[in-house]
């Protein structure tokens, strides 16, 4: 059924919507109301680090697939956990890790995630973990929306290790 709902939209405009988003909070896409603008701050003009273009490239890729593989990711949550909880004990992560995310990322803003984050659960669930950066203004595709800062972030932490 959602994928009948996003058909509807259409692809760039679900796209346009998701990947400007600055809303903050867990990713919550209202039953049916996509046609009435669920982030009512989508620009008309895409930001200086999304063009036209790539738009383009994500919408022609979607149209041709549908988004069934991508929802079926986050239907599918629930089923990894419960098919993984058995290395929940061994499975930590002993490689030196940074973690960087935004301050208006939705994930990062969900109900519990900075307490997580900042608060010793992450840093006990990887134990490798070096440093985490908060980018200001920044949201979920902070690869694209701060490349360089990101390829900086990384090529100073590779530098260390």
């Amino acid at each position: 059924k959602m994928e009948a709902e996003l058909a509807e939209v259409g692809a760039a405009y679900f796209l346009r919507n998701v990947i400007t988003m600055r809303k903050t909070g867990p990713p919550i896409l209202p039953k049916g109301g996509y046609g009435t603008g669920f982030n009512p701050d989508t620009p008309d003009i895409l930001p200086s680090w999304l063009s036209e273009q790539e738009l383009d490239y994500y919408v022609t890729k979607f149209n041709k697939t549908g988004f069934t593989g991508a929802l079926n990711y986050y239907r599918n949550l629930q089923l990894n956990w419960e098919l993984t909880s058995p290395w929940s004990n061994v499975a930590e992560v002993n490689v030196p890790v940074k973690f960087i995310t935004g301050d208006v990322d939705l994930v990062y803003t969900s109900p519990g995630m900075k307490e997580y984050i900042h608060d010793g659960g992450f840093k006990k669930d990887v134990p490798g973990l070096v440093e985490v950066v908060v980018q200001k203004g920044i949201a979920h595709f902070n690869n694209q929306e701060a490349a360089q800062d990101i390829s900086n972030h990384i090529y100073d932490f590779i530098q260390k290790f």
